[in-house]
């Protein structure tokens, strides 16, 4: 199919997690001649598939990007993920390709669509050293004076992360565009939707389908392999969860309830993200989970390829 005819140079398909976004952009880049291009900050990481919901096995031959690009444990920023992003969208367009954005994590998506500026800030060993003997409290509290706006919270949890947020504000706070020529960028943006209980439902049947498929077994690999339990509960989620099982602080059974009811509540955060994406002025198209949610969005899309 000829790309070029279309008015937008870029299809993002988003939504919270369990909501089948990954089959949909598949099914809908296979029909348009596309490559996925991944938003997820957590399947960058190789070895790390049942506790991420990689789903690989839903790709099929389409083409994918920025999975399993990192090793487990080493730092992926926002701006890695932006620079990473513009690369493989240009080498997409090259190929007469149309790059399809899939995924659910709010700041990925939103530093692509809204075109974040960021200055890249180097490591500074004596700032480091000045905040090392501080509690994560007087963190929160020193990156808080030093920028009042701040919207990602998921900074606010982890002192690892406290430290490198208030090095970046302490840098500049003017935002630069990474080096080199930025695309343009004309995206069209779907959400996928679903009746609260029924997402409720999809979340624990999918749960426990990952659990079945060994995902304690691959946090255990991932601790063998020489990641922390640290390192690990850095991850969030499953992994944190696992970590206190593994550790002898859950038994299995609260464990899996906790666990359950950590990713529902993560799931309205991702919910609330996408609202204010959409109050700050970014359009979503949503579309029915349980209602063919690939053919409506491809409907839409040849009706907007015609009208052009």
């Amino acid at each position: 199919m000829l790309i070029n005819k279309f008015p937008f140079n870029l299809i993002t398909i988003l939504g919270p997690t369990a909501t089948g976004k990954t089959r949909v952009g598949v099914q809908v880049a296979s029909v348009l001649g596309g490559e996925i291009i991944s938003a997820d900050s957590r399947q960058v990481y190789r070895g790390m598939n049942l506790g991420t919901g990689k789903d690989l096995e839903e790709f099929g031959e389409i083409p994918y990007h920025l999975i399993d690009i990192m090793e487990a444990g080493k730092e992926f920023s926002v701006f890695d993920y932006q620079r990473s992003f513009f690369q493989v969208f240009d080498r997409i367009r090259a190929r007469g390709k149309m790059p399809i954005l899939v995924g659910g994590t709010g700041l990925y998506l939103e530093s692509v669509l809204r075109g974040y500026q960021f200055r890249e800030v180097p490591e500074s060993e004596e700032l480091r050293e000045e905040l090392s003997n501080l509690t994560k409290e007087e963190l929160k509290e020193q990156l808080k004076k030093i920028n009042p706006a701040l919207h990602n919270t998921t900074d606010l949890t982890d002192p690892q992360r406290l430290i490198r947020a208030i090095e970046i504000a302490s840098f500049s706070t003017a935002k630069q565009p990474p080096g080199g020529k930025r695309p343009d960028l004309v995206p069209i943006v779907f959400g996928i939707k679903w009746e609260r209980d029924i997402l409720r439902q999809r979340i624990s049947t999918r749960l426990k389908e990952r659990l079945n498929q060994g995902m304690i077994e691959e946090v255990k690999k991932l601790h063998e392999a020489g990641l922390s339990f640290d390192q690990l509960d850095y991850y969030g989620l499953e992994y944190r969860y696992v970590v206190l099982y593994l550790k002898g602080k859950l038994n299995r059974n609260d464990m899996v309830q906790k666990l359950n009811s950590a990713i529902h509540r993560f799931a309205k955060r991702q919910e609330t993200w996408f609202r204010r994406m959409e109050r700050n002025g970014i359009t979503i198209r949503w579309v029915a989970g349980d209602r063919a949610p690939e053919d409506r969005i491809l409907k839409m899309v040849r009706e907007l390829g015609t009208a052009s």
